[in-house]
């Protein structure tokens, strides 16, 4: 925001509780936080004299301007917080990697021929969910008999479209589904099969219980003795689980407990699961960005995140030391859970020992986790400072590779592929179709490609905008020698620019065996990091570039196809090209299928198919 005036804006902040949202230069949300007074709060952001941590700093650094939400309460705040922290991801807010939650059953009783599935979020459709179930095996071991019990659907077919289109699937062959994608049941009866499903899922077993007894009396009177004992093992699971039901249902002793272990700016959380007295299962959870913070803060953002993705809350919550912001947290809980939610911080007993056992876990993740990160910061980070070493440079944190792909000159590509710190940045890479360069003429494509790229750059940077064209590589690599090396320094000569260049020289089987730097090939450690690293970066570029170059030609080739059909002009061949992207697989539609896109109808549709059948 150019018109952004600090100094005023932090005079009208509101004596209120709210939400502020830092901005950096590209308008982009760094951090989103929340505050009981909203004009204390972020003032102390811009403050002289007051200690932060190294994040901290780093974050005020890169605010370009900030706006903030009234709203009524401290509450209120800390809910609008966690929606605009999950919505934005914020930079610089300590973020929840992984969202685990417990699992549902889901039956998706909108449709004509309802499935049964499990999902960990529960939306605002028409579907029917239960549950929440504590444990995952829980969940498929019910979908596994309502399977064997009901012969219910589990696949993603459009039915009625696909019916008789493909054959019927292994769940079928096993009876284990009806196979309403061949039409074997009628709509009616296997509507009247998922009220069964329903009723069964809302722990109504007996009307169950009674079919498969009857059922198991008529094999054993028939002496079919091995399906009797199939049956047989279906009433003891579907006794076993009301059993499992009901002790659910009293919800005595049901908590949470949960520890952490932090280094380096990496936290693992460990949350042990016990409901009905047992501790039923354990779940690891890793938080990023929390270098300089304190436990009580990273606790709290926890919980934060993970409630909010759960819809089942424990009445109690059990923490090595107490959350920031403790009270307003039991308070939200409560709210979400429609009834008293407790957190607790034990001193002695059952519940201390438990708490120490979840940060022994906690630690103990972590340092396999470390452990791995190490590994991993060696084959990229350092291998990045290996290339860097065998080159003389200070630096290469940024590398670009490029590369041409084209058969015979016919739609030459460009790709171009970046790797951070020996990390793919894979939404900054970058395609070039040709225009400049007719037949087959890697050197001026190549030209052509650096130059849009850094000219474009070049553009956006006067223009202060930020982009991947405007962040620079500290090195460029070609894919080839010495001509490809000099096309790039030329074209960065030319346009006053200057970053290194090395080309990845192969040897006799396409093997990168050394760097052409300075006029001059560097002989590399194959069997060292760096040398990896430059492999994998070879082949992305190949992969990106060859990948792209069969998107054209395939949708080439639909495109020639397609000028001759009557009724199909430019609009419409943009349309069939949107949704298919082959002839052979246009060629598989019907008539119906075709009419129903954007500006079809049936006439052309069946112009369409009946023109691809001759």
């Amino acid at each position: 925001m150019k018109d952004f005036d600090l100094k005023k804006e932090l005079k009208q902040l509101p004596d209120r509780p709210g939400v502020y949202l830092m901005h950096g230069h590209d308008d982009s949300i760094i951090y989103v936080g929340k505050a009981k007074v909203l004009k204390n709060r972020v003032r102390q952001y811009f403050q002289t004299g007051i200690r932060r941590t190294a994040k901290i700093e780093m974050m005020i650094s890169r605010i370009a301007w900030f706006e903030y939400i009234v709203v009524d309460s401290e509450l209120e705040a800390l809910i609008l917080e966690n929606n605009l922290i999950k919505e934005h991801t914020p930079k610089y807010n300590t973020l929840l990697k992984d969202g685990k939650t417990y699992p549902y059953i889901k039956v998706t009783v909108d449709e004509e021929y309802p499935r049964v599935l499990m999902t960990r979020e529960q939306k605002k459709d028409h579907a029917r969910y239960f549950g929440p179930y504590a444990l995952i095996g829980s969940v498929g071991n019910i979908i596994e008999l309502i399977r064997k019990l009901f012969h219910i659907r589990t696949c993603n077919r459009s039915l009625p479209k696909d019916i008789g289109k493909d054959r019927p699937c292994l769940y079928h062959q096993i009876g284990q589904c009806d196979a309403p994608c061949m039409g074997y049941i009628s709509k009616e009866q296997y509507r009247e099969t998922v009220d069964r499903v329903l009723r069964f899922l809302s722990h109504d077993y007996e009307e169950v219980r009674r079919t498969l007894k009857t059922k198991m009396q008529e094999a054993s009177e028939a002496l079919d003795f091995e399906k009797a004992a199939e049956y047989r093992d279906l009433i003891r699971q579907v006794e076993s689980l009301h059993a499992e039901q009901k002790a659910d249902d009293s919800h005595t002793e049901e908590r949470d407990i949960i520890a952490l272990a932090s280094e380096k700016g990496n936290t693992v959380v460990s949350v042990f699961i016990e409901r009905n007295g047992r501790l039923i299962g354990r779940e690891h959870h890793y938080l990023s960005e929390t270098e300089g913070q304190e436990p009580a803060e990273i606790l709290g953002e926890f919980l934060k995140q993970f409630y909010d993705g759960i819809p089942y809350i424990p009445k109690e919550i059990v923490v090595e030391s107490e959350p920031e912001d403790c009270a307003l947290l039991e308070e939200w809980l409560t709210a979400k859970r429609g009834r008293g939610v407790h957190i607790r911080i034990p001193k002695i007993g059952g519940k201390e020992h438990l708490v120490k056992l979840a940060k022994q876990n906690a630690e103990m993740v972590l340092r396999q986790d470390l452990d791995k990160m190490a590994r991993e910061e060696k084959r990229t980070k350092g291998a990045a400072g290996e290339i860097a070493e065998l080159l003389g440079l200070s630096d290469v944190h940024r590398m670009e590779s490029y590369d041409i792909s084209n058969i015979s000159g016919f739609l030459s590509v460009g790709s171009m592929v970046v790797f951070h710190d020996g990390k793919p940045r894979k939404s900054e890479y970058r395609k070039f179709r040709i225009k400049s360069v007719e037949g087959p003429n890697d050197y001026a494509s190549m030209e052509e490609v650096l130059t849009r790229r850094f000219r474009h750059g070049m553009e956006e940077r006067a223009a202060q905008k930020e982009s991947s064209f405007t962040r620079y590589p500290d090195l460029i690599l070609m894919d080839g020698g010495k001509g490809q090396v000099h096309i790039a320094e030329t074209v960065l000569e030319s346009l006053g620019l200057s970053i290194p260049v090395a080309g990845m020289v192969k040897d006799d089987n396409h093997r990168t065996r050394g760097l052409y730097f300075h006029d001059e090939e560097l002989p590399i450690n194959v069997k060292g990091e760096g040398f990896a690293l430059l492999t994998r970066i070879q082949d992305e570029t190949h992969r990106f570039a060859i990948e792209y170059h069969k998107s054209l030609r395939s949708k080439s080739q639909v495109r020639s196809g397609l000028e001759d059909i009557p009724g199909v002009g430019p609009t419409r061949r943009k349309t069939l090209l949107r949704y298919y992207d082959s002839i052979e697989s246009l060629r598989k539609a019907d008539v119906s299928e075709i009419a129903a896109l954007p500006g079809m109808n049936s006439s052309v549709a069946k112009q369409i198919v009946d023109y691809l059948k001759k």
